[in-house]
């Protein structure tokens, strides 16, 4: 259970890696090698926390198994980068629409 936004958004982010990095390792199998892998996240609170390895008060109580996202990213596995809420498509199954 999340503590916090960061912290829910951090979690989610490192399970997508997780799984975009077996589709590589998949895809890599098959010949087709890709460098770094573009993450999308609207949290920039997630973003810094996966690119700043310092311990910030709100994440001293994160697992570290759920720091497996801030390793790929510093090894240059995968990039995580900054979407606006209104550009996530993913928003549309979740968000009840307009009249």
């Amino acid at each position: 259970m999340a503590l916090s936004t960061i912290e829910a958004e951090y979690i989610a982010a490192g399970s997508c890696c997780a799984q975009t990095l077996w589709m590589k390792q998949q895809l890599s199998d098959f010949g087709l090698n890709l460098s770094k892998i573009p993450l999308l996240c609207d949290n920039t609170s997630a973003i810094n926390l996966t690119k700043n390895p310092v311990q910030h008060s709100r994440a001293k109580h994160i697992e570290i198994c759920h720091h497996f996202i801030r390793d790929h990213v510093n090894n240059g596995d995968c990039e995580i980068q900054f979407v606006s809420t209104e550009n996530q498509l993913a928003d549309l199954f979740r968000k009840p629409l307009n009249k």
